[in-house]
């Protein structure tokens, strides 16, 4: 009897088991990130270590409008995902991510200052203390267009005008 519970040793090769949801759970992670993939520009895809197979499979993905057939072409995915190291690919796809959501970060900090110069002429000083290379005459030439435009319900072109130029200074610092 002590022999039946001792058996196990002789099936550990150093391998892990896993169980049945354990696999399913991996498979279906492996399609979410399948499912990012589609969603990428070609440009980015090219710079991902992917198999030919599988740049195919996700090139043909965007073609696939039935529901049942995406959904298949997407377990396919998943499968051919098994042959690259998901690890990297995913980390890319984090960093790539990362960028883009500092990018609009740094826009809407820039939104900011546009509306707080708009709401009040005050901040001028502050924002030239963040921007000293700003010319002060033309800055407040643009917030004074851009709240009078508001005033009388214009269409934002003042405003667009102040934010390119707080764009401009910032690209300048």
């Amino acid at each position: 009897m002590s022999d039946f519970f001792n058996d196990t040793d002789d099936q550990d090769d150093g391998q892990e088991f896993k169980s049945k949801t354990q696999i399913k759970r991996e498979m279906e992670e492996l399609q979410e990130l399948g499912k990012k993939l589609i969603n990428q520009k070609p440009e980015v895809l090219e710079k991902l270590p992917l198999s030919a197979p599988l740049y195919a499979a996700i090139k043909e993905a965007a073609r696939i409008k039935q529901n049942e057939a995406k959904r298949r072409h997407m377990q396919y995915i998943g499968k051919l995902m098994r042959g690259v190291d998901a690890d990297e690919i995913r980390e890319l796809i984090e960093r790539q991510e990362a960028g883009t959501r500092a990018y609009v970060q740094h826009f809407h900090r820039l939104e900011e200052w546009r509306d707080q110069l708009i709401k009040d002429d005050k901040q001028i000083n502050a924002f030239l203390e963040a921007y000293p290379s700003g010319d002060r005459q033309h800055l407040r030439q643009l917030v004074r267009n851009a709240v009078k435009e508001a005033q009388q319900n214009k269409p934002p072109a003042a405003s667009r005008k102040l934010f390119k130029y707080i764009r401009e200074l910032d690209e300048q610092s």
